[in-house]
């Protein structure tokens, strides 16, 4: 009878890791930044329905347009909202302000929306816009429905740390503190995660050497010892994400998650800008993907992954700067990808476009052509945007972006269909485990 029960037990933990499988890989931890600072760029329906397609279940938008917000009625795909740097002086001085905003850009009709971030690196913007920031958080939170689930936050820029090599030396910048300590105490108070834009690319920019290069792709790597910590590091991610999660610590901010606003890689640059390449940037999102779907976490905080949104959805032809802020995009506008991601379901190629009944011999039908509406730019110079920053150490800036115009249509179906046939298809297995169980006992 030991025996069986052994054997009960081996099979029946067996049976779990099956069963773990499935939940594993539709966990919510990959979401993408869709930035529209370009004028080819599909409807907002397409790219709502080519997202369907693929994994990623979360989005985020630098702004609210009511187009982009609409695009995802029913999709089951959850929005990180964007208030802009313009929004916070008028959200901090009025509480009236504050809950027509919400009003306006949270309906109870409207797309599930897990975040609203008060601005994009407001740290750096100026002195008086960043301490109004925590004012317009708060006037925004409070004006959110009782019981609501909606996380209020501000992303912020690596460079708000003045130490992160080695990880565990992580620490904020002194002279930032007079606007982070309200911040991080108003995160604790409410349960909102610290959004931080970790970039391995720019990190290698600063240091490009070979060995860099595959820390920063999640390549094969002697790894880097932390002599602060004990622990070693294989990749560039989860070293810049325990160097915040350092900093959090050291403030005495344990309990305040963090979530990976932006990261990305280019897959073209200028002759100057080292490693953006196709196949770089394809080692880059692929290892990323698979290191979050293995819920190994980092090495300061093992077991989770953290939730990441990476940049970005498509190539932004009208950005200015270097010619890598122009060549993010994990998506073409024919909505293919750029280069395997490892993100689509079941091994598609990305969203054909319908093709259209072949015409009679004596008409001919133009092809149908998305008509973006038209794209107010932001420009280093104007509010909203964020001041390029150089790369030092684990500190790197991200490229910024901007909120534009666009039309759209009707959304289509629910993109869970691929995780509830493999959920589904366990239950045989379950209930044929536990009948070959009871016949061990009989």
């Amino acid at each position: 009878m030991t025996e069986r029960r052994e054997l009960l037990l081996l099979a029946f933990f067996g049976v779990l890791q099956l069963v773990r499988l499935p939940f594993a890989a539709s966990q919510s931890f990959i979401g993408i930044n869709y930035g529209e600072v370009a004028d080819n760029l599909p409807p907002p329906s397409s790219t709502a329905r080519l997202l369907q397609s693929t994994t990623i279940t979360k989005v985020r938008l630098y702004g609210t347009d009511p187009a982009i917000v609409s695009a995802f009625a029913g999709t089951g795909i959850s929005l990180l909202l964007g208030a802009t740097n313009g929004d916070i002086a008028n959200l901090a001085s009025s509480p009236a302000a504050a809950a027509a905003w919400v009003a306006a850009h949270l309906p109870a009709s409207s797309p599930a929306v897990s975040t609203v971030s008060v601005g994009n690196e407001v740290l750096f913007a100026d002195a008086s816009l960043a301490s109004q920031l925590v004012p317009a958080m708060q006037n925004l939170y409070d004006a959110l429905p009782p019981n609501s689930s909606v996380k209020v936050s501000t992303v912020n820029a690596m460079d708000v740390l003045a130490s992160s090599d080695p990880p565990s030396s992580g620490a904020f910048k002194p002279e930032l503190a007079a606007a982070l300590d309200p911040l991080l105490a108003f995160l604790s108070k409410t349960g909102s995660p610290f959004l931080i834009n970790p970039y391995p690319y720019f990190a290698y920019l600063s240091d490009p050497r070979p060995e860099t290069l595959a820390f920063c792709l999640f390549q094969p790597n002697a790894g880097r010892p932390d002599a602060g910590s004990g622990l070693t590091y294989t990749n560039m991610f989860d070293a810049q994400v325990d160097a915040v999660r350092a900093a959090l610590d050291a403030k005495g901010y344990k309990d305040v998650e963090i979530v990976v606003a932006e990261t990305g890689w280019p897959h073209k640059g200028d002759p100057d800008e080292a490693g953006a390449t196709v196949e770089n940037a394809r080692a880059f999102v692929s290892g990323l993907v698979s290191h979050l779907n293995s819920l190994a976490g980092t090495p300061r905080a093992p077991g989770k992954s953290v939730e990441t949104y990476i940049f970005a959805m498509y190539d932004e032809d009208l950005k200015p700067g270097k010619a890598s802020e122009r060549y993010f995009g994990l998506f073409q506008t024919s909505l293919t990808e750029t280069y395997p991601t490892g993100l689509l379901r079941n091994g598609t190629a990305g969203l054909i476009p319908a093709t259209a009944p072949t015409p009679a011999p004596t008409t001919s039908a133009p092809a149908l052509k998305p008509t973006p509406g038209q794209q107010p730019q932001v420009t280093p110079g104007q509010q909203d945007s964020t001041a390029a920053a150089g790369p030092s150490g684990l500190c790197t800036p991200g490229p910024g972006t901007a909120t534009s115009r666009g039309t759209t249509t009707t959304a289509c179906a629910h993109p869970n269909a691929a995780e509830s046939s493999r959920t589904t298809s366990m239950l045989p297995i379950i209930v044929g485990f536990w009948f070959i169980a009871l016949q061990m006992f009989i």
